[in-house]
């Protein structure tokens, strides 16, 4: 049963119990399991990733049949509803608007004394995009990945996603990828896939950012690459937190509740209220809708372990407890919710008012599904297209502008103790003509 807790000692002591649920000791032999497999992929290459395929998917597979052909994508859409396409074809349209409003543009300035200054935007060369498999499909990943990378200008995307029965990929996620322009697709999953991304095989190419969540495994591998390539976050068990008082519908907060809590039994699901009456309506309505839940045992767990409901004196108590926690996901379900909006600090999306359930979010309202999770909102952002771009400073001094803070740049290289560093403005200053380029006929 989805637990009520009045005092706020103990919510905050809840709360952070929650926020650090990945962090146990278990985690440290996944570490071992996920470097081992890393340096055999990255030794052996392909070889490897047919070995941890057949041993971790059940799949044994051909190099051959690695990447998904050009029949299979083609007859992907042949197996997905007229409605499922329109629907994935409207969400790959709104994603696509919004984060076209997120590309960053370079900038020049020109200043006194001829100083040129400016900031100049460039896409990674080539990006990996991770999709799971396993417990459900999700061509809204591949679309909230595949769909910024194409904004931000990457000419290359290749993506992989666990085989599923029979060596098969889902067809809706392959609609999907092509959807979103992507055909350069492999059938593995799991750590060897990422290390596959990240150091390269005969079959995948490397990349330079991989992106997109996965399980445990898939997380320690993208940390343990990191800095051999970019990536977006590590990403933990999802969650929801909802503000709601008591003119909110129960049975449309308990469904958000399940909404997340079905994802895994690691889930977070947390409703924070200032009215006990309402707490407790919720309370039985989660109970209710979990009687026929199609996911129900994976779904009572994460309630029972990770769910929870606080009851506080006021809304600004229960923001202070949001701000505590940084959800990854942030639902505003209050009479007037625009007026909690400014005193939120952390929170990955925020869903704002009783017509937006945190599935908006998720599926097609535009902005980007994923989120920094497990307090990461205190410091992280959601993924986009800053994600697949780098930028480079553009610095032009003309001998003018360089005569002026000549003295300057001396004093601090000489505190600084780098000699090479004071010579290489000193020497400028002592011949201004040396700034001069020669001509070709010199």
């Amino acid at each position: 049963m989805l637990r009520i807790i009045t005092q706020q000692t103990e919510a905050q002591q809840e709360l952070q119990r929650i926020s650090a649920r990945t962090h146990d000791d278990a985690i440290v032999h996944k570490e071992a399991t996920v470097n081992e497999i890393v340096q055999t992929v990255k030794r052996q290459g392909d070889k490897a990733l047919l070995h941890y395929t057949a041993e971790f998917d059940g799949q044994t597979l051909t190099v051959d049949r690695l990447r998904v052909s050009g029949a299979e994508l083609d007859a992907a859409y042949q197996q997905v509803s007229k409605e499922l396409l329109k629907a994935i074809e409207l969400a790959a349209g709104n994603i696509e608007a919004f984060h076209r409003q997120r590309v960053p543009k370079s900038w020049v300035t020109f200043g006194a004394d001829d100083v040129v200054l400016g900031k100049r935007y460039n896409p990674v060369d080539r990006a990996g995009i991770y999709v799971p498999g396993g417990r459900a499909c999700y061509p809204s990943t591949v679309l909230m990945n595949a769909i910024p990378a194409k904004v931000a200008g990457v000419p290359q995307i290749a993506m992989v996603t666990p085989p599923g029965a029979d060596k098969n990929l889902n067809p809706a996620v392959l609609v999907a990828a092509q959807v979103a322009g992507i055909e350069e697709i492999y059938r593995v999953g799991g750590a060897q896939s990422i290390a596959a991304l990240a150091y390269g095989t005969d079959t995948i190419a490397k990349v330079d950012v991989i992106t997109g969540p996965g399980n445990i495994y898939v997380t320690l591998a993208k940390k343990l690459v990191y800095g051999t390539v970019g990536i977006d976050s590590l990403a933990g068990p999802s969650e929801v937190l909802i503000i709601a008082d008591r003119y909110a519908n129960p049975a449309h907060i308990a469904a958000d509740l399940l909404a997340q809590a079905e994802h895994d039994p690691m889930a977070a699901a947390i409703l924070i209220t200032t009215d006990l009456t309402f707490a407790t309506a919720v309370q039985t309505a989660v109970e209710q809708q979990l009687i026929n839940h199609p996911r129900r045992t994976l779904t009572e767990k994460s309630i029972a372990h990770y769910g929870l409901i606080v009851v506080t004196d006021s809304l600004e108590d229960a923001t202070d407890l949001s701000n505590r926690f940084a959800p990854e996901h942030l639902e505003l379900n209050t009479t007037d919710p625009w007026a909690l909006v400014d005193r939120i600090r952390h929170a990955g999306a925020i869903f704002i008012g009783n017509s937006t359930p945190e599935a908006v979010g998720d599926y097609l309202a535009g902005p980007n599904h994923t989120l920094p999770t497990s307090g990461a909102a205190r410091y992280a952002s959601a993924l986009g297209v800053e994600t697949f771009m780098k930028h480079s400073s553009l610095i032009q001094y003309s001998p003018a502008a360089l005569n002026k803070v000549g003295g300057a740049i001396d004093a601090l290289t000489q505190a600084e103790g780098l000699f090479s560093h004071g010579e290489s403005v000193r020497l400028r200053l002592s011949d201004p003509a040396s700034d001069r380029l020669p001509r070709l006929d010199e």
